[in-house]
């Protein structure tokens, strides 16, 4: 038994008014949320991440903490870039769904995805 699975996705080559746009950006969570048939425990908080005069030019951050665990997104309109979690307890994750809605919702040229068993010793029962 394992505790969860979590996919993190970098997508690279972006539209950068796509990358760019607040409600946009907001719209993934409540897509994603639906056919993943997952449970927001919270609204998603999308805020405007500024310039940081080093290596992120700003963009949108995004996160839902969900009943499962937790969905971030985090673009970067002037690198073309984004960078996002999806962080579930549940097995079987639909990791080809979720990475083609990345790939098409900001029509990415190039994906780079990892995939992480997380908690594979995480007890059966309670321990206390």
């Amino acid at each position: 038994m394992n505790f969860g699975e979590h996919l993190t996705l970098d997508g690279y080559g972006g539209d950068y008014e796509l990358l760019n746009d607040r409600e946009y950006v907001r719209s993934c969570f409540d897509e994603l949320l639906a056919h993943l048939e997952m449970h927001p425990l919270i609204e998603p908080v999308i805020i405007e991440a500024p310039d940081n005069q080093i290596k992120d030019p700003g963009g949108w951050s995004g996160y839902v903490v969900i009943a499962e665990s937790h969905i971030s997104i985090h673009t970067f309109p002037k690198r073309k870039f984004i960078s996002a979690d999806v962080y579930t307890c549940r097995n079987g994750m639909d990791r080809e769904y979720i990475t083609e809605y990345f790939r098409t919702k900001f029509k990415l040229t190039d994906l780079e995805t990892n995939f992480i068993v997380r908690g594979t010793r995480y007890p059966e029962h309670n321990l206390v």
